[in-house]
């Protein structure tokens, strides 16, 4: 805002053979108020121009801090994000094609047709908008890439966007001095309180734009979301393609949306907090809040469909930094077998291969038990361990849900051992709705701490079916023993 500093900090993270990734902060300082906040970070690759035709080799980062070290290994975990990008794209929009979700879309008379946002802005490239070698600057460029956008994303919401992010923006080319730019914003999809919006850049000289052939220089997706006056987000209005690369562009936004979502997965640097101390004096709120904690995870607004298949529904929400999971299944038994079922742990290795062992440590009543758990190694580490409350309730009504639900908690008479790695639930569990007499409805949650990063980003970006196979496995399991009762 106006009267405000702004202060941008950029340095190089890491070099490799022949680019770098350079990390770049902005903060604003308002000095009537004395307070300094972070507003962006934003990671760019640069590649060294080539002399003669000959690459240049770049020397490695001298790294002087512990925040220098982890951003060094960080980067190389950005650089293969953005080398296996286009594979994990095409992936996923194969399974995208499988699906039928959009059927049902096409077919919502209030939905708003994505050609209704379509924007065409054209600029012309003058002295002032390029470097000296008279070639436009990026940020020019991307400065006009956000006008023609919000103003799409505001045919939407009929209010002033904000833009939140932007996703895979690509130089494909130069374009100078001179040129005419035609940059063309299109509305992609909406989830929830965010929307996605396509632009797309072509160049023309004076010979290309008479004979109307376009250089594509520039793409990106900018994401935006809207608030009213008190600061509150706006829900945005669901979209419907119209046309085929509309289809493709409303596929695509989902796929690159689940990419994202996965990224802040293996990007999370931040470690597990430790769990509530277990002993005589807090037992009893510990397990009021486990089963509280869970409700409220559930009755979250903005939870967003990211698979389905089947009788499985596989949904994320993300609020600040805090990413959770549900998943949801249709299974054929009563409710009430499925609770019982379910509310044992020391059966779940039966249908979980997450779970080594699974042992009772204490057993306080029948609806409060604390078990110990192991579970297999990932990407190599040692084998976790848990120790965990599991608190279970019957409903009191019959539009209410059977609740288990999981969190850690620390006793002293089980400390951590060098042989596991501990590790942390923060929020777990499942709400189960009773449909008909031999049918229901199974609701797992997890809020994602370090125990189930792995899983939940390799099955976002589609390369493992892990979390799928274990809901399939689950309803297997319930079916079988349901049927013996």
């Amino acid at each position: 805002r106006v009267g405000q500093i702004i202060t941008i900090k950029a340095k190089v993270n890491r070099a490799f053979s022949t680019s770098m990734e350079v990390g770049i902060e902005v903060t604003v300082q308002d000095m009537l108020a004395n307070a300094e906040k972070l507003v962006s970070v934003a990671y760019a690759t640069y590649v060294a121009k080539p002399v003669g035709g000959v690459k240049i080799e770049l020397k490695p980062v001298n790294l002087l801090s512990r925040q220098d070290h982890l951003e060094h290994s960080l980067a190389i975990e950005r650089r293969r994000i953005r080398l296996d990008y286009e594979e994990v794209f095409q992936n996923l929009m194969q399974e995208s094609n499988k699906e039928d979700g959009c059927c049902d879309l096409l077919k919502d008379e209030d939905a708003v047709s994505t050609e209704l946002t379509h924007v065409q802005s054209i600029e012309l490239v003058l002295p002032p908008h390029a470097n000296h070698n008279e070639n436009a600057f990026g940020g020019q460029i991307m400065a006009w890439m956000e006008t023609v956008a919000s103003i799409s994303a505001s045919r939407l919401c009929r209010s002033y966007p904000v833009l939140k992010s932007v996703d895979m923006f690509k130089f494909r080319g130069p374009s100078v001095v001179g040129d005419r730019l035609v940059f063309n914003a299109i509305v992609n999809n909406t989830f929830q309180n965010s929307v996605e919006v396509g632009v797309r850049v072509e160049a023309y000289n004076c010979e290309e734009w008479i004979k109307d052939q376009a250089r594509h220089i520039n793409s990106a997706f900018l994401i935006f979301h809207a608030v009213n006056d008190k600061g509150e987000l706006l829900t945005f209005p669901r979209v419907k393609p119209t046309t085929k690369d509309g289809m493709r562009r409303y596929r695509g936004a989902i796929a690159r949306r689940r990419i994202r979502l996965a990224r802040k997965c293996m990007l999370s640097a931040k470690e597990d907090m430790p769990s509530d101390l277990w002993e005589g004096s807090n037992q009893t709120y510990l397990s009021c809040s486990n089963i509280v904690t869970l409700a409220r995870l559930a009755a979250k607004s903005g939870w967003e469909i990211t698979s389905t298949l089947d009788n499985i529904k596989i949904w994320t929400h993300e609020e600040g930094d805090v990413l959770s999971l549900k998943v949801e299944m249709q299974v054929k038994v009563p409710s009430d077998v499925a609770f019982s079922l379910l509310s044992d742990f020391t059966r779940r290795q039966q249908w979980d291969k997450h779970y080594l062992t699974c042992e009772v440590l204490q057993a306080l009543n029948e609806d409060e038990k604390i078990y110990y758990i192991t579970s297999p190694p990932v990407t190599g580490h040692k084998p976790n361990d848990f120790v965990v409350l599991v608190s279970r309730r019957q409903p009191c009504k019959p539009s209410e849900p059977y609740v288990v639900a999981v969190k850690s908690v620390t006793l002293t008479s089980m400390p951590p051992s060098s042989e596991y790695c501990r590790t942390e639930v923060l929020c777990a569990g499942f709400q189960i709705y009773s449909e008909s007499s031999s049918s229901c409805t199974v609701c797992y949650f997890n809020q994602v701490t370090s125990a189930i990063l792995a899983h939940l980003a390799a099955n976002l970006t589609g390369s493992s079916k892990s979390i799928e196979d274990t809901a399939v496995a689950c309803m297997k399991f319930l079916e079988l023993e349901g049927s013996k009762d």
